[in-house]
């Protein structure tokens, strides 16, 4: 496992060697110093914060560390090969055209809507004098429980969760502006801080062993 903490810069497109254009997220990845190894994860900072806007429990822990104080800390799984050490620097360049990566952030958030596109209601009748057209309709029970079902979908907040985006592929990287470009689309707006980590269901492209048939084609290596 590698990984990496950055912000959404936004989208762009590119083309490949065979004229094929490519829809690709723009991150800027790092350099994110580590601020604590931990026996399976490594504790990440990234962009630095001027020191006013930050407490003095958080400016001491900083001043021990002797590093800049950090915006985003976050916690990352650790190579256990990799032998790391605090205040060492992790750059973009652990990537490389090819990988696959999972993207985590923060959804947009929608604000308040309602069922219909919370949650995909089919909608109620649309004929003259319904009254129903967008509305919750039935709750659920009268007598028993006597309440509305718990998990039951209703308007409410939309947005704003969680979110993992999975086998995205590592396009471009540009180690001198900490760029790395993937291809498709990730969480959240532009400035949205991420978390970029090797993905664990797919392989990289650059690193699967081939061997060559009898017949002068390459095919991948059965596991």
């Amino acid at each position: 496992m590698a990984g990496i903490l950055g912000k959404k810069i936004g989208m762009t497109q590119i083309w490949d060697e065979q004229g094929v254009r490519v829809p690709v997220t723009v991150i800027e990845a790092g350099p994110c110093p580590i601020l604590k190894v931990c026996a399976k994860s490594l504790q990440l900072g990234f962009e630095p914060v001027n020191e006013k806007k930050v407490n003095s429990p958080v400016k001491g822990y900083f001043k021990k560390l002797n590093i800049s104080p950090l915006k985003y800390i976050r916690e990352i799984p650790k190579d256990i090969v990799t032998e790391f050490k605090a205040a060492d620097v992790i750059k973009v360049d652990i990537f490389k055209p090819g990988d696959f990566v999972n993207v985590t952030g923060t959804s947009i958030g929608k604000g308040f809507q309602g069922g219909m596109k919370r949650w995909h209601w089919q909608g109620g009748p649309q004929t003259h004098g319904s009254t129903s057209h967008r509305r919750v309709g039935s709750m659920g029970s009268t007598t028993t429980p006597g309440r509305v079902w718990k998990g039951h979908h209703l308007p409410g907040h939309m947005g704003m969760h969680k979110v993992t985006t999975e086998n995205l592929k590592v396009v471009q990287i540009d180690l001198e502006n900490n760029l790395l470009l993937v291809e498709g689309s990730t969480p959240g707006h532009k400035n949205n801080y991420l978390i970029i980590n090797t993905a664990k269901k797919k392989k990289s492209q650059a690193g699967i062993q081939k061997k060559i048939s009898p017949t002068g084609k390459a095919k991948p290596r059965k596991k």
